[in-house]
């Protein structure tokens, strides 16, 4: 079986796999020896993938040695099935490397555009199988929060299902200006992408891929575990 272990900005969630299937899941917002051993007590881990925007914990190496596991520490340098045509690929995020991996998995040969809406919206293009780079821009939670911290008299509020636009108070002139301005970029990053290659699938997944899934006009494919699959296909490919 493999332990998949994806850290990212607001915790870390841990799978176990075995053979392309979903056999337990959980999410931890501290990641530490003991939570592994146990989430792991039950199974036999045989190989580990580590993908993280942090450091790697100084025990993971002797929890997979423990129990005989080959561990990969998930990198640029890690052996992928595609190029990556981008001029520092050692800042290039992991994330973002396994989620172009499971859409490269899922639509062979296909051109693609993965959109990871978490903490940071992450644009990320695989066209004639190879990683041809992508664009960063603020996440939800992230535009709120800067329009609190960098003004005097802006208050701090969460996303509603319910808001006006044009904002008639100012929580909803928030809330409107935030949502409607992430779903005006995605739509017309779809829209500027499409023109540019003809047949693009594109797939959206993160924290807030659903909520902005059912918002925007252009059409796209909502993959949740995108992420989680392509860490196991990377992992299997370089334990080939």
């Amino acid at each position: 079986m493999n332990l998949i272990i994806d850290t990212g900005n607001s915790g870390t969630k841990l799978v176990i796999m075995s053979e392309n299937r979903k056999v337990s899941t959980e999410r931890a917002e501290n990641l530490s020896e003991q939570i592994l051993d146990e989430f792991c007590s039950k199974n036999r881990i045989e190989k580990i993938i580590i993908s993280t925007v942090t450091v790697t914990p100084v025990f993971l190496s002797g929890f997979a040695a423990r129990r005989g596991a080959l561990l990969h520490i998930l990198s640029f340098r890690s052996k992928l099935p595609f190029p990556i045509n981008y001029q520092t690929p050692e800042t290039l995020g992991a994330d973002r490397i396994a989620a172009i991996a499971g859409a490269f998995d899922l639509y062979p040969d296909s051109k693609i555009l993965v959109i990871d809406a978490g903490t940071a919206i992450t644009f990320d293009l695989l066209i004639d199988n190879k990683y041809e780079g992508g664009n960063i821009s603020p996440g939800i939670d992230m535009r709120f929060r800067a329009l609190n911290t960098y003004t005097g008299r802006l208050p701090l509020v969460n996303r509603s299902e319910f808001f006006t636009s044009p904002g008639i108070n100012t929580r909803d002139a928030i809330i409107a200006g935030v949502i409607t301005g992430v779903v005006y970029e995605i739509n017309e990053y779809i829209r500027t992408f499409e023109e540019k290659h003809n047949g693009l699938k594109v797939i959206i997944t993160g924290g807030d891929g659903l909520y902005l899934k059912e918002r925007i006009s252009e059409s796209c494919i909502y993959l949740p575990d995108i992420v989680t699959d392509g860490l196991n296909y990377i992992l299997e490919y370089n334990a080939k």
